[in-house]
């Protein structure tokens, strides 16, 4: 912003604290506790905005709306102004002659930006335009600042994430994504609950971490002396339930990863993890078809949405492709590279030096995040990854160097993440304790050994299917936004 428009800025809190002063010695109320709302605008454009100025003249239909000034319009004696409640504007006008010299006079107290409550009679202007004629305008809130200027003020990608408040007043497309975000929620609650999954609570700070191989945020408690850590993921705590007879949990969670941020990453973000005893990786992949189908179709009215400039399609059947077919098919390396392991792994390590690939499934896994994803558009099963980065995962009952996993990929992106769960106590010791060796090695994604949810394997983990879904990236498939701090309400930023 530059010094001009500073001191234009500066200007304009001084007129607003001015009349702030004024209508405060007027003995008007500044802080009310309650206002009075008969409508919301959304329903009277609804219901009203399709009959005629004679229609509504003869209905004399009176409404008090309540709001915030995005636009006012003088005309001498009377005033135009349109008042948003967030999600549709009307209309309103104010005569001297109507509303009496004492009102409009207060009324010219009122700026952009300051909430109040209408109350009147709908009719249509000359233009035909709903508008409602002012009785009274009743003062609910000064702004002390002045609204951002609708088309220069609110282009800083940055300020719009920091001050989501003026986003969310100066674009009301970006409250539709949020209330999107909370229809998929509630749309996932409604199928595991119609499906006799309970929703349960884990904690979220582990002694140990673990549940996915990812950085932990360290933290430490005080009373106890004990360092703790954000959980990364809730998944062993939810197979402790499995162990005690819950056999079909769901959490919606917080977790945290500590690591870089872009457009599909954030260090806080929201995961749904769901598991069903009895149940494979296969079985997980009928359900994910039916929840995000379903969720598309009643969300969005359709099965296939736009993003960016892809149509995404959620018709089922999703595809399904092995891991190591993937990497030949798509990674642009000659499949004689793939049986080269030496050869791979420093060529991985060449790669994500800072990911310390050093091993053949680690590698490949670089060489798929690096070549492969963002080839996967349409919704894709990609499964079989390799078992050695699947620690949480059974054995393929194909191919012993494989796990049975899928990671569900739309538009480049991780979208799901499902096992045919690890039961065996003695083989989930044994990935444990090589990835320790790991994390000796100086692999920061690696944990150490969790003796406890060792134990609780020992009294008996029926077979299980898990999965978890990351909430912030299907709204954004959902929404069709491209970055994740467009669904994330208040995304991490560095301090100014």
């Amino acid at each position: 912003m530059s010094k001009k428009e500073d001191n234009a800025e500066l200007d304009q809190d001084v007129a607003r604290r001015e009349k702030y002063r004024k209508l405060r010695e007027a003995g008007v109320e500044l802080f009310p506790y309650t206002a009075a709302r008969t409508h919301e605008i959304k329903d009277i454009n609804g219901t009203f905005g399709g009959l005629s100025a004679e229609e509504l003249e003869a209905k004399k239909t009176s409404v008090v709306v309540s709001g915030r000034i995005m636009s006012i319009r003088k005309m001498g004696r009377a005033t135009f102004f349109h008042v948003s409640d967030g999600r549709q504007r009307l209309q309103a006008y104010i005569r001297e002659d109507k509303a009496g010299s004492a009102a409009y006079e207060l009324f010219g107290q009122l700026d952009l930006g300051d909430v109040v409550s209408v109350a009147g009679t709908l009719f249509k202007t000359r233009t035909g335009e709903l508008t409602v004629l002012c009785g009274s305008v009743t003062f609910l809130a000064k702004a002390l600042h002045p609204l951002p200027e609708k088309w220069h003020g609110l282009q800083d990608v940055e300020l719009r994430y920091r001050q989501r408040y003026l986003d969310l007043i100066m674009n009301p497309e970006v409250g539709e994504v949020f209330r999107l975000r909370s229809a998929t929620v509630a749309h996932i609650r409604r199928f595991f609950d119609g499906r006799g999954y309970i929703e349960v609570e884990t904690p979220m700070m582990h002694a140990v971490p673990g549940g996915a191989l990812a950085r932990p945020f360290k933290t430490f408690h005080n009373a106890l002396g004990l360092d703790l850590y954000l959980r990364i993921a809730p998944e062993l705590f939810l197979k402790r339930l499995v162990v005690g007879g819950l056999d079909k949990v769901y959490e919606i969670n917080r977790s945290f990863r500590n690591e870089g941020i872009d457009a599909q990453h954030n260090p806080e973000f929201t995961m749904l993890e769901f598991y069903e005893a009895y149940k494979d990786y296969y079985d997980m992949m009928d359900l994910t078809e039916e929840l995000l189908t379903g969720m598309a179709e009643a969300l969005l009215g359709k099965a296939e949405v736009p993003f960016g400039e892809h149509t995404i399609s959620f018709k089922r059947p999703y595809k399904r492709l092995k891991f190591m077919d993937a990497c030949v098919s798509y990674s642009g390396l000659a499949p004689s590279r793939f049986s080269d392991r030496k050869g791979l792994i420093e060529f991985a390590e060449g790669l994500a030096p800072e990911k310390k690939p050093l091993t053949y499934g680690k590698a490949l896994d670089v060489l798929f995040d690096r070549f492969v994803k963002d080839k996967i558009v349409q919704p894709t099963f990609i499964t079989n990854p390799p078992k050695e980065i699947s620690p949480l995962a059974k054995t393929s009952r194909d191919n012993p160097e494989e796990a049975e996993r899928f990671e569900l990929l739309i538009a480049g992106m991780e979208v799901a993440n499902a096992f045919s769960e690890l039961t065996d106590p003695a083989e989930q010791l044994a990935r444990f304790e090589d990835q320790a060796e790991e994390k000796r090695k100086g692999d920061e994604e690696s944990h150490p050994v969790d003796m406890d949810y060792v134990e609780a394997l020992e009294y008996g983990l029926p077979p299980t299917g898990g999965e978890g879904i990351g909430i912030d990236r299907l709204t954004m498939i959902m929404a069709n936004r491209k970055s994740i701090r467009e669904v994330i309400l208040f995304p991490l930023l560095r301090p100014k």
